[in-house]
């Protein structure tokens, strides 16, 4: 998508860079003329003017263009699918079988959707500002709207969903705390805790009974245990990178101080 108005801002920046390119040309036969020189350099100045100026259209259209791309497209997605799974979940009082498993469709495009849009936008090159912000709050809506709705029903303790978005937003917060140190990369932990409370919200959603109600309460335990782990090791990964960070800045102030 974002090719489509490069490639004609591109194209009007050619056309506007021909009239100074014939400018110049006149010019320069003009200038085997005595006294003619000046014409002929003010012509290519003309025209050298209109395709930088062409140039900066260019440059812009596709700045304007690059957020409407697939991976921004597939994040305003499951922004979307937040209101409607909370609909979803709590038609009928929130116990209507037939009603639940529209809302788990809902919350399981959504995953699937964070899946795929981070992938596609390394990939590709598709990374934006709107997608660095508005991705992790995408994340976090649905998940939290998912725990909210099942503590909300009886489903789920009310501080199994403390736990999980407590350590959810309080990460989020410790990263912008010492992003100026560095970044804390996601681990393999951290992407299996994912995984694993997508499963467990998953199946809490679905109106379960026997044996499966049984391994839901399992697959949400290892889900916390994992949030809990995970988050520590973030706090640790944090303070290590934080006391890195002034170390170097200490070091560099000696060195330019000696």
């Amino acid at each position: 998508m974002t090719g489509v108005p490069a490639s004609a801002a591109g194209g009007s920046s050619g056309a506007q860079g021909a009239p100074g390119g014939s400018a110049g040309a006149s010019g320069t036969a003009a200038g085997s003329g005595p006294g003619s020189s000046p014409a002929g350099s003010g012509g290519v100045g003309h025209g050298d003017a209109r395709q930088a100026r062409g140039g900066k259209l260019a440059a812009a259209a596709v700045n304007q263009a690059s957020v409407w791309n697939v991976a921004n497209l597939l994040t305003m997605l499951r922004l979307l699918l937040v209101p409607a799974f909370v609909a979803l979940m709590l038609t009928n009082g929130g116990y209507d079988p037939a009603w639940r498993s529209l809302a788990w469709a809902a919350f399981a495009v959504a995953m699937i959707t964070d899946l795929f849009d981070g992938h596609l936008a390394r990939t590709y090159n598709l990374v934006t500002d709107f997608g660095k912000i508005a991705d992790p709050i995408a994340d976090k809506a649905i998940m939290g709207a998912a725990l909210i709705c099942l503590s909300s029903l009886g489903d789920l303790p009310w501080w199994v969903t403390a736990v999980i978005l407590g350590r959810e937003l309080g990460i989020t917060l410790l990263r912008f705390l010492v992003i100026r140190y560095g970044v804390i990369p996601a681990s393999r932990g951290g992407k299996l805790k994912t995984l694993t409370q997508g499963v467990a919200v998953g199946m809490y959603v679905l109106a379960l009974t026997g044996w499966l109600a049984t391994l839901r309460f399992w697959v949400m335990a290892a889900a916390v245990v994992l949030t809990v782990v995970t988050g520590l090791d973030y706090v640790r990964q944090a303070i290590v990178l934080r006391r890195q960070g002034i170390a170097e800045r200490a070091a560099a102030l000696e060195e330019t101080e000696a």
